[in-house]
């Protein structure tokens, strides 16, 4: 009998030939460069390559029947698939369990097993990538998720991911009442103070597989001057707390901030700013951080510094709605001010504070806030890719263009009518593999 543990394998006869190159067929489309909805256009898509290889406009009829091989979605609204530009994959909504329970009580196997629901819902909600703004006390598990979606063991968006956030000491991390016996919630950031130490942390984020450097400007330091309910559920909260208890203040100093942007940019890796006072959004964009997160204090002179510096704002606006419903009118006016005074916007939500699958609520809130729709499916688009580092990606995303990656989702109905199509999606295509179509999951999705 021959044996065959050491026989050599032929890889060519192993692995399965590419699928050939085919081509989608539409009658409406929205170009995020143009921002315009193109009619009769057909796409080549090429699955070998994950790239669109040609986009161009129809001279004849089809007819009722598309060629064999080719996908129909005529009838359907077609765009570049969703990009989230602020997202949790480790977190599900905190009505649910608030976020330090989240972090305390539940094991780092259920939490990976539930980021990879969340991912697989995303990608099913027209999600095809997200940017995960910090890993939530699970170290560097982001990277490793990425790793799985690309290598395709899972299903889900194509991730960047900042795996642990920048801050101060003892600025950022959850913090309990019961320091006794080194009694703590398990970290979620990486601490560093001043200008040596910051290096070292960027540095370690890099070599950790970050794509993008995620810190805080300010943050509420003070939280445990009087402890709310809100982060302690499990204990009363102060009976008459003062007006400032727990004020969002500055977590890095100018100098600091200016060498976390500086260290990032050595990597070539973007930097994300989660900002909400007026002094940490000025802060950071003068260090030149590629985004401002949440930013709910922005006013004209923040807008402007953002303009000149290309800086984008991604407003979060649907945690916002649950979480600052006090002054939410004024937030929301804040990101019509930015769209009319030509700040650059990116759609994320913060979500995982809220259920994956909902993400959509983001683009409705922009359109509530008075941004054109348009301009708003540009922000979920072709302004993600720019969130994610633009051409630092290492393809482009968020358009319908040759040699872009063939991200594309349809909806059923148009949502410049009606805003509330993006919540139905559906034909999904990532890196041009259908994962849903007839808005049921493909049988054969990986």
């Amino acid at each position: 009998m021959a044996c065959h543990c050491c026989s050599t394998v032929d890889p060519a006869k192993e692995t399965p030939s590419p699928a050939s190159p085919y081509t989608i067929h539409t009658s409406q489309l929205f170009d995020s460069s143009k921002l315009e909805v193109l009619s009769d256009i057909s796409i080549r898509v090429n699955p070998a390559t994950s790239l669109i290889e040609a986009v161009y406009k129809r001279t004849s009829p089809l007819g009722s029947q598309v060629p064999a091989g080719d996908v129909d979605l005529r009838g359907k609204f077609v765009m570049p698939g969703f990009v989230d530009a602020h997202t949790h994959i480790f977190l599900h909504s905190y009505w649910e369990t608030p976020s330090a329970q989240q972090k305390r009580d539940e094991s780092f196997v259920e939490r990976i097993i539930r980021a990879v629901n969340h991912c697989r819902t995303a990608l099913l909600a027209g999600y095809t990538t997200y940017r995960d703004l910090g890993s939530e006390s699970m170290q560097e598990a982001d990277a490793n998720v990425r790793d799985a979606v690309n290598r395709g063991l899972m299903l889900g968006p194509r991730l960047f991911v900042a795996t642990k956030v920048l801050a101060s000491t003892a600025s950022y991390e959850p913090r309990n009442e019961n320091h006794l016996g080194g009694t703590r919630l398990p970290a979620g950031g990486d601490a560093a103070d001043g200008c040596d130490e910051i290096r070292k942390a960027v540095r370690r984020r890099i070599g950790a597989g970050a794509d993008i450097i995620k810190f805080y400007a300010d943050y509420r330091r003070r939280i445990m001057r009087a402890p709310p309910k809100q982060q302690h559920p499990y204990v009363a909260g102060i009976r008459f707390p003062n007006s400032n208890d727990n004020p969002d203040s500055l977590v890095y100093s100018a100098e600091e901030m200016d060498m976390i942007v500086r260290e990032a940019e050595m990597a070539d890796a973007p930097a994300a700013a989660h900002a909400i006072t007026k002094q940490g959004i000025l802060l950071a964009v003068r260090a030149g951080a590629l985004t401002i997160e949440h930013g709910y204090f922005c006013d004209e002179e923040c807008f402007r510094e953002m303009k000149a510096r290309g800086t984008l704002l991604v407003p979060t606006l649907a945690i916002a709605e649950r979480m600052h419903a006090h002054r939410f009118g004024a937030i929301k006016d804040m990101v019509k001010m930015a769209h009319e005074m030509g700040v650059k916007l990116a759609c994320g939500g913060d979500t995982g504070t809220f259920n994956h699958g909902e993400n959509a609520r983001e683009m409705e809130l922009m359109v509530e806030a008075g941004v054109p729709v348009l301009d708003v499916l540009a922000a979920c688009t072709l302004g993600g890719w720019e969130a994610c580092g633009g051409p630092r990606c290492g393809k482009r995303f968020g358009c319908i263009e040759e040699g872009a990656s063939a991200d594309l989702v349809a909806l059923e109905g148009d949502p410049t009518t009606d805003i509330t199509a993006l919540r139905r999606v559906e034909f999904v295509m990532k890196d041009a593999q259908v994962y849903k179509v007839g808005g049921r999951v493909k049988e054969d999705a990986t």
